[in-house]
């Protein structure tokens, strides 16, 4: 085999590999930037999560106090002042993420 043809085959195989370095470099740089954006999604599914059981368990204390007041005066005071400590709870929940 002439040196000419071994040296074009080497030259092939060369650009070959770099070729495929190339690609290589790009899927790593895809699945970072795949995995970045699934901790994400993550840390959003379990804010909106926490939020969701916020709401239900305000939900709930409504129900409570509705059933407890029934149509009462006082039970427009005890949905307030509910509603005053619910507020008061979740500054304290958003502080504590902080």
């Amino acid at each position: 085999m002439p040196k000419e043809k071994q040296l074009q085959q080497l030259q092939s195989i060369e650009n070959k590999v770099r070729q495929l370095l190339n690609r290589h470099t790009d899927a790593q740089q895809k699945l970072a930037a795949a995995q970045e954006e699934i901790k994400m999604l993550e840390s959003q599914l379990q804010e909106r999560e926490q939020q969701i059981k916020n709401f239900q368990n305000q939900e709930n204390i409504v129900k409570i106090v509705d059933a407890i007041a029934g149509n009462t005066a006082n039970s427009t005071e005890l949905k307030l002042k509910l509603n005053e400590y619910i507020r008061e709870i979740d500054k304290c929940i958003a502080y504590l993420r902080d």
